[in-house]
């Protein structure tokens, strides 16, 4: 009998020596802890929990140094042998000074070791805010300003940058293409927050990592990952949404499950939603209220007075949402994840459009938005073992298609105008980790993006259903980017790391430009020009409670498609019209930053920084054949360009603090300012458009056990439009 127990002891042993899996567990309420992060430098290995708060520990083993952090969660350090108890348990904190990030590298870095200002969506803040859409989403760090002219969109704003300035990334996918335009753009409300496991907003160039566009800022969304079973048992997990609001009479629909096998994993996602018109508050500008609209009876425009003028019609539209991703990882080596994105928007009006008025009544009888549509495969593979080129490798293949168009037509007329765009968009991401020695890490990668933009004009008679070719809005065009990058990280003491980074990036642009509809002097253009950015900046951590941070740093805008080729009234009576001589622009910024808890109770961070852009694309008056002015739509329009014509500089503040008050509550608060200035053609200066009022948000906060409380305020100041013209 006892030789009996004692082979059940040994068995027992060895079975949990082979498996290696350890629970991470809330202290309070034994809850399982999902998406908690362990990291060791020797061995260099990293793993994450699945959603019953399981990982496997044998990449860490022999490690006398293992970091274990979850959001809201205390930061453990453990060595291997002490995790083989089983299950850990860890204690709530709400206040600390570092994450876990990958927008800074592509690889999971503390942000110890990242001089940039980083801010953090997690799941479970997204769970918790519950947004609407992607923007939405954004606005949760109390750091981004999101600006929308209407209900169907969502520009975020950055440090004084917006649109085709800022980069946006997903699951480490470029997703700016070459029509990314200078005024407001949507493209963020593609994304589904129900499939998001974390968004990160890295502040300041990113051009180092992300090439051409990373300007004010880096928006990376890393979306839901397949997770595997740890043991013979499949893994399935989930959830479902079904959400209701009134200010836009919301209905919405989601679900998302997992499958997981040992080796093999599965994941699906879907969402729809439906919005209906959305209502404004009672304190909204005037010009926005909605006394009448325009509506087709019987072949007619009729003007409809509105029953409430706050209600924005048109406004509404519907959306869906569709993701899949299948993971495969046949030993601890390699780790394959193909995914499939695809988002699908109804029409929806441009609503600043339909309150543009001609002669006391509205101008257009429709200005719609045409269906947003998002797609894309791609396959990422993961190779860990360290050798002389690297520790760490990841391939990232990706194939994306895009689509938008635009359909207007005047109040009263039959003509319908429809403008239609798509991108079909290529890439290839080589990234590479290797540690040299104990205190250097080498971060470097290679990148090729391909864009190929076809534009198409139509005009169509409502009346008799005829169609004819009309202008299109852009060339057909080719946009290529290759780049390679190498960024260092030296951690000279525990106290001290420094890093510096430099990119080479080639660029080129071919277009071809249809003459039928207006009198190009040219008919294709061709660039090919190159851009080199460096970068430092330290991290110094005197005493645990204190972070100090300076980082320094070069960006660049290529001219893309949108800056080079478009047609298109820029505003009423002037078009703009291409210009094939614009050069790429560049971003040289400096900020520097501070952080210090006390004790357990308090966190308070300040940023400042400064960024000054030169040869900054903007439009300008414009000559096309000798002549300033130009029929366009039936109009005597001035002629604009987009031309390398300005110095913009903008600086600011983003300040922050975080009171623990004790039982489960917390108070934070985020203070963004932000000044820019622009320089016009006859040398005087004027507020740049795109930095944001003053904003912020202060949040009261309950969390304890497995209930969630937010009480929270969003605030901003006043942008005068008479101000943004204003010259100095």
């Amino acid at each position: 009998m006892k030789n009996s127990i004692l082979l059940c002891y040994l068995f027992l042993i060895g079975a949990a020596g082979h498996a290696q899996i350890i629970t991470l567990q809330d202290k309070e309420t034994g809850d399982p802890i999902y998406a908690a992060i362990l990291q060791s430098a020797e061995p260099n290995a990293s793993a994450s929990t699945n959603p019953d708060g399981q990982v496997e520990i044998g990449p860490f083993k022999g490690s006398s140094s293992i970091q274990l952090r979850a959001d809201g969660y205390a930061t453990m350090v453990l060595t291997y042998d002490a995790l083989l108890s089983g299950t850990v348990l860890l204690e709530r904190e709400v206040l600390h000074l570092e994450d876990i990030v990958v927008s800074a590298s592509r690889w999971r870095q503390n942000t110890n070791n990242v001089p940039s200002k980083i801010s953090t969506v997690s799941s479970k803040d997204i769970a918790l805010q519950n947004p609407q859409t992607a923007a939405d989403m954004l606005a949760i760090t109390g750091k981004v300003f999101i600006q929308k002219s209407q209900q169907g969109g969502g520009s975020p704003m950055i440090r004084g940058f917006a649109t085709n300035r800022l980069l946006y990334a997903v699951d480490g996918i470029r997703m700016n293409t070459a029509i990314f335009r200078s005024g407001n753009i949507q493209n963020v409300i593609s994304l589904d927050p129900f499939a998001m496991e974390s968004a990160e907003v890295v502040f300041g160039p990113g051009s180092i990592l992300y090439g051409s566009d990373a300007i004010g800022g880096v928006m990376s969304f890393q979306t839901l990952s397949p997770e595997f079973s740890l043991n013979d048992k499949p893994l399935v997990t989930g959830k479902a949404v079904a959400r209701f609001a009134t200010i836009n009479m919301e209905k919405t629909l989601h679900f998302d499950v997992n499958v997981g096998w040992k080796k093999w994993s599965l994941l699906t996602s879907v969402s729809a939603n439906d919005f209906e018109d959305l209502k404004m508050g009672s304190y909204g500008p005037k010009e926005y209220l909605r006394p009448f609209y325009v509506q087709r009876v019987d072949s007619t425009d009729v003007i409809v007075t509105n029953e409430d003028p706050k209600v924005q019609r048109p406004s509404g539209y519907s959306q869906i949402n569709m993701m899949q991703k299948i993971r495969f990882a046949p030993n601890k080596n390699w780790d394959f994840v193909y995914g499939f994105h695809y988002s699908e928007t109804s029409d929806y009006a441009r609503y600043d459009r339909h309150i543009r008025y001609k002669n006391g009544l509205p101008r257009y009888g429709e200005w719609n938005y045409g269906p947003q549509k998002w797609m894309m495969n791609n396959l990422s593979i993961t190779h860990r073992r360290e050798n002389i080129l690297y520790d760490e490798v990841t391939l990232r293949l990706a194939q994306q298609n895009f689509e938008e168009s635009r359909i207007s037509r005047d109040i009263d007329k039959n003509l319908r105008e429809i403008r239609m765009e798509k991108v079909e968009a290529y890439s290839v991401n080589l990234d590479f980790v290797k540690k040299m020695g104990a205190k250097n890490r080498l971060y470097y990668g290679f990148e090729g993006v391909w864009n190929m933009v076809q534009s198409t004009g139509i005009d169509e008679n409502i009346a008799s259903g005829e169609l004819a070719d009309g202008p299109a809005r852009y060339p057909q065009a080719l946009w290529a980017s290759y780049g390679a990058y190498l960024n260092d990280q030296w951690t000279i003491s525990k106290k001290f790391m420094l890093q510096g980074g430099i990119r080479y990036n080639q660029f080129q642009l071919a277009a071809d430009f249809d003459t039928t509809f207006y009198p190009f002097p040219f008919t294709e253009v061709q660039i090919n020009n190159g851009a080199l950015n460096g970068s430092v900046g330290f991290v110094l951590r005197p005493v645990p409670q204190w972070v100090i941070s300076m980082n320094g740093g070069t960006a660049f805008r290529s001219p893309n498609v949108d800056d080079l080729g478009k047609v298109f009234d820029s505003e009423p009576g002037a078009v703009t019209v291409p210009n094939p001589d614009l050069k790429a622009e560049y971003a040289y910024n400096v900020d520097f930053g501070i952080a210090k808890t006390f004790k357990r109770w308090v966190k308070v961070d300040l940023t400042a920084y400064y960024t000054l852009l030169q040869n900054a694309m903007v439009r300008r008056d414009y000559t096309l054949n000798g002549m300033d002015s130009i029929l366009y739509s039936g109009e005597l329009s001035r002629v604009q360009a987009i031309q390398n014509a300005a110095v913009t500089s903008v600086y600011g503040i983003q300040a922050g603090i975080e009171i623990n008050l004790s039982k489960g509550w917390s108070l934070t608060s985020y203070f963004n300012a932000q000044w820019g200035e622009e320089e016009l053609d006859d040398g005087s200066r004027s507020p740049s458009r795109h930095a944001a009022p003053w904003f912020g948000t202060t949040r009261l906060n309950y969390d304890f056990a497995r209930l969630s409380l937010s009480i929270y305020g969003v605030y901003s100041g006043e942008k005068n439009f008479a101000n943004i013209h204003k010259k100095k």
